[in-house]
């Protein structure tokens, strides 16, 4: 089996592994690394199941482990593409398929960083990988429950790796140490139909849906923190469903995101929406959904050899960065320390996805040399 990153990311390429599910990418994967000697622990988890793995090779310390998902979002319109999306097509110098960034080219990447490093010398300390087939979707029955299996078994890395596609243009521009928590709501009001004419008869839900909105997007969150800007409020949707203009609605609803940052805890911007609710009227009601904590890592030895890696093969020094969307990390954080760093995600999500084979093989560069840094 060829373990170069190209080889590994063009076989886990052909695996249409659109969340929920697997199409054998965890299988080659696992081959991968049982060729390396590692043990793989494979970690169906609820009723699909999802598929997830862990494997570690090595008893001692430091122990790093590496973490992702081969898991990939749905390729869209398959005509719109230039080439099968799950074909791993090589051309002008990039690798095209779903996933190449998002991130089975960082997954790849790693496997091949560990190979080189056992084909000069035998490994100290333990690596170790975490890989889930939920972070695409829903994430119950994927990293979190491999976390939870790693606590009972008492598997506690020193620090932990994600290779998501940290990096907006160029490689080596962005280590992430930190991601913002994030709140879903939907704001339902209850109101009395009637016609319009006769408001004094109806009790319109949509003026009180309007006085909850105005008045939660009233306060300033936060100034932002050390490692993180302001916290956000975004409405995404007012519904009413009211198809007639001379009709007062029975209901209204919305739907809102809030990124917050550490200022904050998720349970207690919950309940101040439910507070402001609360005050306008019994009818109005929010239902909460907390996707998850705001956390940094602060930088420490880990981090700094992480920055001097990526500046060693890249000749840049990126930045310290918490922006953007939640990743797995907010599970990991929880247990042990993250940062994030992978391939350029210019791409991720979009029609021809693809990685260049130059940052490929720089990223493959970049974690042989941490995990020389790391003491591995």
């Amino acid at each position: 089996m060829d373990l170069s990153a190209l080889a590994l990311a063009r076989d886990l390429l052909r695996c249409p592994s659109v969340t929920p599910r697997d199409a054998g990418a965890q299988a080659v994967l696992a081959d991968a690394l049982e060729r390396l000697g590692f043990t793989v622990t494979l970690l169906p988890f609820g009723p699909e199941p999802i598929h997830n793995l862990y494997a570690r090779l090595g008893t001692g310390g430091p122990h790093l482990c590496f973490a992702g998902h081969t898991d990939v979002v749905p390729e869209g319109m398959t005509a719109s593409w230039s080439s099968d999306p799950f074909a791993g097509d090589v051309r002008d110098g990039l690798l095209y398929g779903r996933g190449a960034c998002d991130m089975k080219g960082g997954i790849a990447a790693f496997v091949a960083a560990v190979a080189r490093l056992l084909a000069q010398r035998p490994l100290r300390g333990s690596v170790s990988l975490l890989i889930t087939g939920d972070e695409e979707g829903p994430a119950r029955h994927g990293t979190r429950e491999v976390l939870e299996w790693m606590r009972a078994h008492g598997e506690a890395p020193d620090f932990c790796l994600l290779g998501e596609p940290t990096n907006p243009r160029e490689l080596g521009e962005v280590i992430k140490i930190g991601r913002r928590g994030s709140l879903n709501a939907r704001i339902a009001v209850e109101g009395r139909q009637g016609h319009v004419a006769y408001p004094d008869r109806a009790d319109n839900p949509v003026h009180r849906l309007m006085d909850v909105l105005s008045e939660l997007r009233a306060r300033t969150l936060d100034a932002g923190t050390e490692w993180f800007e302001p916290s956000s409020l975004q409405v995404t949707s007012i519904d009413v469903g009211n198809a007639a203009h001379n009709v007062i609605p029975q209901e209204a609803g919305a739907r809102l995101n809030i990124r917050f940052n550490d200022a904050h805890r998720g349970e207690e911007l919950a309940s101040w929406i439910r507070d402001v609710c609360a005050r306008h009227g019994t009818g109005c009601r929010a239902e909460i959904a907390i996707s998850g904590e705001a956390f940094v890592t602060e930088p420490g030895s880990a981090v700094t050899r992480l920055v001097e890696s990526v500046a060693a093969i890249t000749g840049r020094t990126p930045r310290l960065d918490t922006g953007g969307g939640t990743s797995d990390a907010r599970f990991i954080s929880t247990m042990f320390p993250v940062a994030e760093f992978g391939l350029v995600g210019a791409s991720m999500h979009q029609v021809d996805e693809h990685v260049s084979l130059a940052n490929l093989a720089a990223l493959d560069d970049i974690y042989l040399d941490f995990m020389q840094r790391f003491g591995l």
